[in-house]
């Protein structure tokens, strides 16, 4: 039977604008869903557009302080009786901006809407792209990120019973939604991205392994700088598969940031968008048969586009041709789904990327292996 899928989008969610300078632009949101239905993709019975609905502060509250609640909503307001470096808010990474609690709290609704059709057995899968802001901090806002839409949308799940295995590949390690669970055997947290020695946000080291019953079940996989397709594949392949079979979830949530492909302007590694989907084809061999998957960092805005339009293609089980639709590709000067070219990297660097990722493997396997009863390799 085909998987049954949803599309959260609507375009209120690509409206907004954090700065005329800022890398994070929602409309990236917008260029893939035109994509997308350039490609037909919501047109079969098994596949659906939902328009999202906002978070309520009752639901925003299941992570973040009252104080940081009220002060998002006092300042996307422009009341600025709250001072914003309270709250990480000021020029940089964090800007405040017109519109902000309302943008914020309809994106984090989106991944809690799309939580509750899971738990109702309407799909088996569903995708917010505009989700995935996996750096949020209870009280305060952290790299690009207001509200923790991964975290809240898993504490909807876990209060239905639900064991939860949340993988995250963007190339920023997912820090916040660690944090949050860091402490639980409930939910295993999955993290590979680019090492935090020489990308934000530092952390995500193989021996942050989580703390009390949580203990073996925050797991990192920190990677080199450059690493194609094929090392990050073999990573992948060697820690979380192996995982996910051990621990049995009973929903699947997945970070789908694509900041790592190699054309991305403010990182360093250097996937392909094609390589990306293998990833996420691997994802979904894996799911239970719920899966909840969200956005997350992407900075080339058609790289971006390309890689969810091929990631709902595998959430939906759909096709789609290498050929951009023409409506699109003469819009947007953009001609091939997948990448024609690939990043060029130096036999060293690549030499480099190997034996860092090895080394990543290796102790994932001596830390995090033993206690869910697998072999370390």
């Amino acid at each position: 039977m085909a998987r049954r899928a949803a599309f959260l989008y609507d375009d209120r969610l690509a409206d907004h604008v954090l700065s005329d300078t800022h890398p994070m632009r929602p409309v990236r949101l917008r260029y893939t869903h035109d994509l997308l239905d350039g490609y037909d993709a919501f047109s079969g019975s098994y596949s659906s557009l939902v328009a999202p609905r906002p978070a309520s502060e009752d639901e925003i509250a299941w992570h973040h302080t009252a104080g940081y609640i009220d002060a998002v909503r006092a300042i996307g307001a422009g009341d600025w009786s709250v001072n914003p470096s309270a709250h990480n808010f000021g020029p940089g990474d964090n800007p405040p901006y017109e519109g902000m609690y309302d943008a914020a709290i309809l994106s984090t609704g989106a991944s809690v809407q799309a939580a509750e059709m899971l738990i109702a057995g309407d799909v088996d899968a569903a995708f917010n792209i505009s989700g995935g802001l996996h750096h949020a901090m209870p009280n305060y806002a952290y790299g690009f990120c207001v509200f923790n839409d991964p975290v809240i949308a898993i504490k909807r799940l876990v209060a239905e019973g639900m064991r939860v295995a949340y993988v995250d590949i963007d190339c920023h390690h997912g820090d916040g939604v660690q944090h949050a669970f860091y402490d639980t055997n409930a939910v295993l947290t999955i993290s590979l991205h680019e090492s935090g020695v020489f990308l934000f946000p530092g952390t995500g080291s193989v021996q942050e392994i989580g703390a009390g019953l949580g203990k073996g079940y925050s797991v990192n996989v920190p990677l080199y700088p450059y690493t194609t397709d094929d090392v990050y594949l073999w990573a992948f392949r060697e820690v979380v598969p192996g995982l996910l079979d051990s621990f049995q979830p009973d929903v699947l949530v997945t970070q789908l940031g694509i900041d790592s492909h190699y054309r991305d302007p403010i990182t360093h590694m250097a996937l392909t968008v094609q390589g990306f989907a293998e990833v996420v084809s691997e994802l979904g061999a894996r799911s239970p048969g719920k899966w909840l998957a969200t956005g997350g960092g992407g900075y080339d805005l058609h790289a971006v586009a390309r890689a969810w339009t091929l990631a709902y293609g595998v959430i939906s089980e759909q096709t789609f041709a290498d050929e951009i639709p023409s409506a699109y590709a003469d819009t947007y000067d953009v001609v091939s789904l997948p990448d024609l070219e690939g990043p060029q990297i130096e036999d060293s660097v690549r030499d480099d990327a190997r034996a860092f990722a090895e080394a990543s493997v290796q102790t994932v396997h001596r830390l995090i292996f033993p206690p869910h009863g697998l072999r370390p390799v």
